[in-house]
């Protein structure tokens, strides 16, 4: 039997047992796939980062659910940084990563403190729902009339895709409850694809938005408390689809984690370059402890 050793971080805060709980393995090199994956599944985390060696960026990273592996992941990239940070193993500010949704330039900064790191995403892509909206607000627990009459129902990626459903009140968000398994029947263009229910109505009057986030059936896990690439979409369906004359370049201050006491929050960064959307998040981390996984 061997052991591996996992820096449980929780990301999008800077008060253990608030954000979104990550776990990182700084030597991922030395695990095979399966062992990574048995690792993400006894750690139970709704993702865990391994850093491996790459000749294409300063770090390879991979991450894994409890079910299996995603080609990003913004809150475990915020809790892998600020673990490299931690054990001394940053040399600069400016540096790129190595993932499955390509090589991402990565910005840190010491402010109040605390390490605030900008992560660039992938460029947004979006794809219509053509499913039924009653179903659809059954499976997260409301009802058809609950759902905005306007916006639209998409699918959303900036390196990872998720459903963007916007939703009339902030008081609904409570009263969600996901029905996992029967997320594949409804989101037939999509299967495999997690739940992002946001609305504009906000805890903070600094925020822009509210929202939580329903994993995939596949994954592993129910709900990830604070979600950094679903929060990258939701900032390129603000400017797509919301205000679409949002001048830029332009911040927005996302909140999610409330109804299950993991609050915290994401700042969505939106800027033009080479007459396209580009977008990057911001935030913390603090660390919690070590975890020891035996294999």
């Amino acid at each position: 039997m061997t052991n591996a050793t996992v820096l449980h971080i929780d990301a999008f805060s800077t008060t253990p047992g608030k954000g979104n709980p990550a776990g990182v393995v700084l030597n991922g090199g030395q695990w095979t796939d399966k062992q990574m994956q048995e690792i993400a599944r006894k750690v139970g985390f709704n993702e865990t980062a391994f850093v491996l060696p790459t000749s294409k960026a300063d770090f390879g990273i991979r991450y894994f659910t409890p079910g299996h592996e995603n080609d990003l992941c913004g809150h475990a990239t915020m809790g892998t940084i600020f673990a490299l940070y931690r054990e001394g193993k940053l040399t600069k500010q400016s540096f790129t990563i190595d993932t499955k949704a390509g090589v991402l330039p990565i910005q840190t900064r010491e402010e109040n403190g605390s390490l605030v790191i900008t992560m660039q995403h992938a460029a947004p892509a979006f794809q219509a729902f053509s499913g039924s909206k009653k179903e659809l607000a059954e499976v997260i627990g409301l009802k058809e009339e609950d759902l905005h009459d306007e916006l639209p129902i998409v699918y959303g990626s900036t390196g990872i895709w998720t459903l963007i459903v916007p939703v009339k009140s902030i008081n609904s968000f409570s009263s969600m409850i996901p029905h996992t398994e029967a997320f594949p029947e409804v989101l037939k263009e999509m299967p495999h694809m997690s739940i992002h229910p946001i609305c504009f109505e906000t805890r903070d009057e600094e925020c822009m938005l509210h929202s939580r986030h329903f994993s995939s059936p596949f994954s592993g896990t129910i709900e990830d408390p604070v979600t950094g690439t679903a929060s990258g979409v939701m900032g390129a369906y603000y400017k797509t689809y919301v205000e679409p004359e949002l001048p830029l370049p332009a911040t927005l201050i996302m909140e999610q984690g409330h109804e299950i006491d993991k609050d915290g929050k994401v700042y969505v960064h939106i800027e033009e370059r080479d007459e396209q959307m580009a977008i990057s998040i911001s935030g913390t981390a603090v660390y919690v402890k070590d975890l020891t996984v035996d294999l």
